[in-house]
């Protein structure tokens, strides 16, 4: 469980004013001193991500973040570290302290949780120390915003389990997919993952998807073949069946669409990624968008990782390449790392997203939602790399068969890929 990665588990974001109580709620929870508790107001400086198993949701992270209304040029850019945590949330804590009464400062926290789309639990905190009316008040104002809420004191441990039970039963992202093989596969059939090995990644490591989906086939009980590309020829001739799927690194679709004949299934670990992360038939329409790019046009490059670029970095150095040589040059390219990510996007043409491996679902669907609010259209580097190859009808396949892209079906015009 301590190994989940981060990216995998649920995202719980605790908010609120100043010595609201959130650094002692956190520790509560978790039955751990993981954040700093002290009565001087603005303790807490940078968000504090602390990891446990929470009942039926399994793997979550608790995140502990700066009061929302520290003042001062420091304390503004506190509030902004915080701020930035509720794009990534599964479910937001809005912790209150019944002695200190609610005003804008809870408002505005509600009304961001709205725009975000996100769920939200009130916890009227201290109530060891509240008046009866205090706590009232409190869980009154809560109602009044449609806010369903639980007193507790996390000094005392009074109402944390009842809080426990109340995230379990808010079940964040019902829709999220168990694996990235959900529902694709049966046990007993075979799947060949193609890993080559890639320039940067670790030595003696693979890169993060190609370790999700060697685990997700032994979970499910499939017979799992791992082979470079070199060796994809061999492995196939080898084997007594067909495969159910052949799933590759997105870099080496050319030579592996070639090497796997045409009738058994291919796609790619950053496809699977799209599906199991956010929303893959958004980043199928964003396709359409490539044929219309001209000189001048404005494309971000989003890695959701930080790494340093090599010479063959695929976001730094072969998807401009390749989006140059295909539609000309004079396209203007930038990029986003890690966290970052333009609050304006209405400048930009179109938007090309890494696989999404190391951040949370809760993160990729909420940059969905920026994106489209500015109608700018997005892909991922696997849907854009099988486009560039001329094979996205064929990766995306696995997935028309199985009536999960609303009716999309890929289909070959002048030697490019578009979406009807």
């Amino acid at each position: 469980m301590r190994k989940t990665p981060i990216s995998e588990r649920l995202q719980l974001a605790i908010f609120g004013r100043r010595n609201a109580g959130k650094s002692s709620l956190i520790n509560a929870l978790t039955g751990q001193s993981v954040a700093l508790v002290s009565r001087v107001a603005g303790t807490t400086t940078d968000p504090v991500f602390k990891t446990m198993e929470l009942g039926n949701l399994g793997p979550v992270v608790f995140i502990d973040t700066a009061g929302v209304d520290d003042i001062g040029e420091l304390g503004r850019l506190r509030q902004e570290r915080s701020w930035s945590v509720m794009g990534r949330a599964d479910l937001i804590l809005l912790v209150v302290d019944p002695t200190a009464g609610l005003n804008e400062t809870e408002e505005e926290v509600l009304a961001r949780a709205e725009d975000y789309q996100t769920p939200v639990i009130g916890v009227v905190n201290k109530i060891d120390d509240a008046s009866e009316t205090e706590a009232l008040a409190a869980m009154g104002w809560l109602d009044d915003h449609g806010i369903a809420a639980v007193a507790v004191s996390s000094t005392t441990g009074v109402g944390i389990e009842d809080l426990k039970d109340a995230i379990e039963e808010m079940k964040p992202d019902e829709d999220r997919l168990s694996s990235i093989f959900d529902g694709l596969f049966s046990a007993g059939e075979t799947v060949v993952l193609v890993c080559p090995i890639d320039a940067g990644a670790p030595k003696g490591r693979l890169i993060l998807p190609q370790m999700q989906a060697i685990r997700a086939a032994l979970d499910l009980g499939l017979n799992t073949v791992v082979v470079r590309e070199t060796e994809l020829e061999n492995a196939l001739g080898s084997l007594a069946a067909d495969p159910a799927l052949v799933v590759t690194d997105s870099q080496a679709f050319d030579v592996v669409a070639k090497t796997t004949p045409p009738h058994i299934p291919l796609t790619s670990f950053s496809i699977l990624m799209a599906r199991y992360k956010g929303d893959l038939a958004t980043l199928v329409d964003g396709v359409r968008a490539l044929k219309g790019l001209e000189p001048g046009d404005r494309v971000l490059i989003a890695e959701a990782c930080t790494h340093r670029p090599s010479s063959e970095d695929i976001g730094r150095i072969k998807i401009p390449q390749w989006l140059t040589g295909h539609y000309g040059e004079g396209i203007d390219f930038s990029w986003c790392v890690g966290g970052d990510f333009p609050a304006d996007l209405s400048d930009y043409k179109l938007v090309v997203h890494c696989g999404a491996c190391m951040v949370s679902r809760g993160a990729v669907l909420q940059r969905l939602r920026q994106i489209g609010s500015f109608r700018v259209p997005i892909v991922n580097y696997g849907v854009l790399i099988a486009h560039i190859n001329g094979i996205l009808d064929r990766a995306l396949e696995p997935f028309v068969t199985r009536g999960e892209l609303d009716g999309r079906r890929p289909v070959q015009s002048d030697g490019q890929t578009l979406t009807t």
